[in-house]
């Protein structure tokens, strides 16, 4: 029986492309899921639950209207009312540009007559710092409490500042956003804490 011996530099042009076009169409499929979809929608286990047990310090010096600025804790959080948690930092650049957004949910009608309370944590930051960033650019927050460890942010799994929860009135989180806030995306959850109450 002989053997049919295949000349090497006649293979089919498809055995090399084969590698490139399996490259391609991966690098395609990765394509499409890394930029279709909400990016603040990170799906979260906590959505529906109580919000993990948390009793932060307040923010030392930080003062409004003459009186310090309280922390808040989860009594504070199911106090029969809907609240908007948001976690920030002075260090964070998209804090900053968030922040415009979050004086204007403080000059809403529904945080001014307390039917919903808008509220920082303020994450691995230091309180001069802290200070003034809230001194420079206002305090929309009727409580600031300090994660100074960000072990509050972690039991709430935080991925990375900002992030804003809207809890409910019974201390159940009920919404998650994730990243800088824009005005869609801010009356969005203040209309989920509105239909909470």
């Amino acid at each position: 029986m002989s053997q049919v011996e295949i000349d090497p530099r006649r293979r089919s042009p498809l055995v090399f492309l084969a590698p490139l076009i399996i490259f391609g169409l991966l690098a395609i499929v990765f394509g499409i899921g890394l930029f279709s979809g909400d990016k603040s929608k990170v799906p979260s286990a906590l959505i529906g639950r109580v919000a993990p047990a948390i009793a932060l310090a307040p923010l030392e010096g930080l003062q409004r209207d003459g009186k310090p600025v309280p922390a808040f804790g989860n009594a504070d959080l199911a106090g029969g009312k809907a609240t908007l948690v948001n976690v920030w930092a002075s260090w964070c650049a998209p804090c900053r540009v968030e922040h415009p957004v979050l004086m204007g949910l403080a000059e809403t009608d529904a945080v001014k007559q307390g039917k919903v309370a808008l509220v920082g944590m303020n994450y691995k930051d230091e309180a001069e710092n802290a200070r003034r960033f809230l001194g420079a650019l206002g305090n929309p927050f009727s409580a600031v409490g300090v994660d100074a460890a960000g072990r509050g942010a972690i039991e709430w799994g935080v991925y990375g500042v900002p992030e804003t929860f809207v809890i409910g009135p019974d201390g159940h989180i009920l919404d998650k956003h994730v990243g800088p806030l824009d005005q869609m995306a801010a009356s969005k959850l203040l209309q989920r804490a509105l239909k909470a109450r």
